[in-house]
């Protein structure tokens, strides 16, 4: 029997509505983690797989927490082990500028395009990673001629964050989550 790779143990309970597509995730996973920092195409290695990347990437009826939710699974599997878990929570910028997507919005300049993410990362107090608990994505709206920003206060990403930890806490009782 071959042992599954990370990512088959990792994405082992997805189900996207169809095997294909719950394959593609984890043969996708594969080629991004292989090198994180390379575009989709020079991960991928080569037009096909490019091409399966971006057919599986621009699924209507798929969303990014669809992909995550085995991975948020595994993650609170592992936290069960450890009695400490430090949950760290920060938001960082997608800077998509220069680039036409559907989607975007204003980043710390108003010229600027991209989207926002706040994740919630859990490692032990020894550094090791145990997985993302949570993560929230947005795009701002633009500023108004008032010069505010309609939608939500982006601060409540920090309240909901800590909420998401704490529902986490009342599930796993043997474990401490900071």
């Amino acid at each position: 029997m071959v042992a599954a790779s990370w990512a088959e143990a990792e994405f082992r309970d997805i189900d996207l509505g169809d095997r294909r597509l719950n394959r593609r995730a984890v043969l996708l996973a594969e080629s991004l983690a292989k090198n994180p920092s390379a575009s989709i195409p020079s991960a991928c290695g080569g037009w096909a797989e490019t091409a399966a990347a971006y057919r599986f990437l621009s699924q209507d009826r798929l969303e990014w927490h669809d992909i995550l939710t085995p991975h948020w699974q595994c993650a609170a599997e592992r936290m069960r082990a450890c009695e400490v878990v430090l949950c760290i929570q920060d938001t960082t910028e997608l800077d998509f500028d220069g680039k036409a997507t559907a989607g975007l919005g204003p980043l710390s300049y108003e010229a600027q395009r991209g989207m926002y993410l706040h994740p919630t990362y859990a490692v032990t107090p020894a550094r090791e990673p145990l997985g993302v608990l949570d993560a929230w994505m947005w795009a701002r709206e633009p500023k108004g001629a008032d010069g505010k920003r309609a939608g939500l206060k982006e601060s409540t990403r920090w309240i909901e964050g800590y909420e998401r930890v704490a529902e986490q806490a009342l599930a796993m009782p043997a474990t401490r989550l900071v």
